[in-house]
């Protein structure tokens, strides 16, 4: 008699999952594309945002990560989203939607109410089938927040060691540890030029530190600022509305020749990678579709190029929270040339990816929590001026 495949055993302690989705389908794609990862366990799929309630009340501290989307019958995400939070204040809400100017909107309104971040979802069953890119940053956020959660609350992350269901149910508890110290890093001094430009990197997060940050910088602040967040098309243009709306700044998606103008923040758009040209009395933007970098497009790493090459060291960089290393190459060339480079402290950032490699390789004039980071960045640029 054939056996049927028994499920890869789960790593000990698995980040635990619940899936909230009207179509089977869907939940079932998430679900498969999920669990091949040992590190990652689905302990609850339900079709709506009310059940998903009742769920979670069932489960408190059992459900570390939810991953909801938009658009369902009876409770919808955005009614759901602050009545899980209610019930779990460390519950870490995912957005899933598919890529409309609504659902863009629907999305950056949820990350105000309490939402970690948003994954734009294939359109079809069938490009969720074959999109990687989707599967990779799905799972990679699930198990960033899964961390964030267990880091906060002193927990043990999942182990290295596999456990089949029977073992892991027998296995003795293991004690979980203290919460980790807070990383070391060296700073650096800050460049030797006054900034002529600031540029502002980031991903995971990014869209509430940037309505932080950017509403704290006064608006006489005297530089062009360049923006690369990490976002699909659709969801820049909304954002970009979003910060004209919630921080008083002319705020503008990029367009390809568009000249860089003192007093407003370009933000790259969706699916391309924004890079400055010309001088620094005229500088000018130019997009393109080249190769990804970093599996980020736009990415902060050649927009950090290209002001080098066109400011020199007359520059200042921000890192923002977010997944990966993006920005650090960059920031790198932009310290040899002269710059100077701030990161967001990890206790103050969603997920400590990109801040915390440039702050780790020893780029940063400093290291500092969001709120300290406007007045920071006001000083350098005054700090010649008198």
């Amino acid at each position: 008699m054939a056996m049927s495949p028994s499920k890869p055993d789960r790593s000990a302690d698995p980040f635990r999952v619940m899936l909230v989705d009207d179509s089977a389908v869907i939940r079932g794609l998430f679900a498969r594309t999920l669990e091949t990862d040992p590190e990652i366990e689905i302990v609850a799929s339900v079709s709506d945002g009310q059940m998903a309630v009742t769920t979670l009340e069932k489960n408190v501290g059992k459900i570390e990560v939810v991953v909801l989307d938009i658009e369902m019958p009876r409770m919808d995400g955005l009614t759901a989203l602050p009545k899980l939070i209610e019930v779990d204040r460390d519950i870490a809400v995912v957005m899933a939607s598919t890529l409309t100017e609504r659902n863009a909107d629907i999305s950056l309104r949820a990350l105000a109410l309490g939402a970690k971040d948003y994954i734009p979802k294939p359109s079809s069953t069938r490009e969720l089938t074959s999109a990687e890119a989707f599967k990779r940053e799905l799972s990679a956020k699930v198990k960033a927040f899964g961390t964030h959660r267990r880091n906060r609350r002193g927990e043990r992350l999942p182990g290295k060691r596999a456990f089949s269901a029977e073992r892991r149910a027998t296995a003795a508890p293991v004690a979980a540890p203290a919460a980790p110290a807070a990383t070391e890093v060296t700073v650096r001094p800050v460049g030797r030029e006054m900034p002529r430009v600031l540029a502002i990197g980031s991903s995971t997060g990014g869209p509430q530190a940037l309505f932080k940050l950017l509403g704290a910088l006064p608006k006489t602040l005297g530089l062009p600022i360049l923006l690369t967040q990490h976002m699909p098309p659709t969801f820049t243009t909304i954002l970009a509305e979003h910060i004209k709306r919630s921080t008083g700044w002319d705020c503008v998606e990029a367009t390809d020749g568009m000249p860089v103008v003192t007093g407003r923040v370009h933000l790259a758009r969706g699916d391309h990678h924004m890079r400055v040209t010309g001088t620094p009395a005229s500088p000018v933007l130019r997009l393109d579709q080249g190769a990804p970098e970093n599996f980020c497009r736009p990415a902060v790493d050649p927009m950090m190029r290209s002001i080098v090459e066109v400011f020199g060291g007359r520059a200042l960089a921000v890192i923002l929270t977010g997944m990966g290393h993006d920005g650090q190459k960059g920031c790198a060339t932009l310290v040899e040339a002269g710059g100077t480079v701030v990161a967001q402290d990890e206790a103050s950032s969603v997920v400590w990816g990109m801040p915390g490699a440039v702050a780790r390789a020893g780029l940063c004039s400093a290291v500092l929590p969001l709120g300290e980071i406007a007045a920071w960045v006001q000083k350098q640029t005054m700090r010649r001026a008198a």
